[in-house]
């Protein structure tokens, strides 16, 4: 079965379906890219998907050891090759954590190990630069 289809909307602007649950999320080519930039852009879902996965999977392992990081944060900084081909270069996660209970460094070590091996990061193309920052609250 498949798992979302894409719809052109024109104007450089799609929508994409997850057909399972029905949510749609619309992209817009960037404004660097002949774009009105009113959405993301396929390269941001891209680099936005490397954070979304590290940090559910940590979440998942966390909930497994009776840890849980509700209220975490993740900033994305997505950075384009200044040469052709166009390509995503780089990108930077900046992780802001909460957890609860507070952990050890020990601990810290094994959910950031479990981030930086989550299925996006492995799957990303070797040449993109992933650069993981984690700062933990507590």
């Amino acid at each position: 079965m498949s798992t979302s289809k894409i719809k052109y909307l024109g104007g450089l602007s799609t929508e994409a379906v997850h057909l399972r649950s029905g949510k749609a999320i619309d992209t817009d080519a960037p404004v660097d890219n002949n774009g009105k930039g009113e959405a993301f852009s396929p390269t941001d879902l891209a680099a936005t998907s490397l954070g979304a996965c590290a940090i559910t999977v940590m979440s998942i392992a966390a909930e497994k050891a009776g840890h849980e990081f509700k209220g975490s944060e993740v900033s994305i900084t997505k950075v384009m090759s200044a040469d052709a081909p166009r390509r995503i270069s780089k990108i930077i996660a900046e992780f802001t954590l909460q957890s609860e209970p507070a952990l050890s460094a020990e601990e810290k070590q094994r959910y950031e190990r479990v981030g930086r091996t989550c299925p996006v990061a492995l799957s990303l193309h070797p040449d993109i630069e992933q650069e993981m920052v984690f700062n933990w609250q507590n």
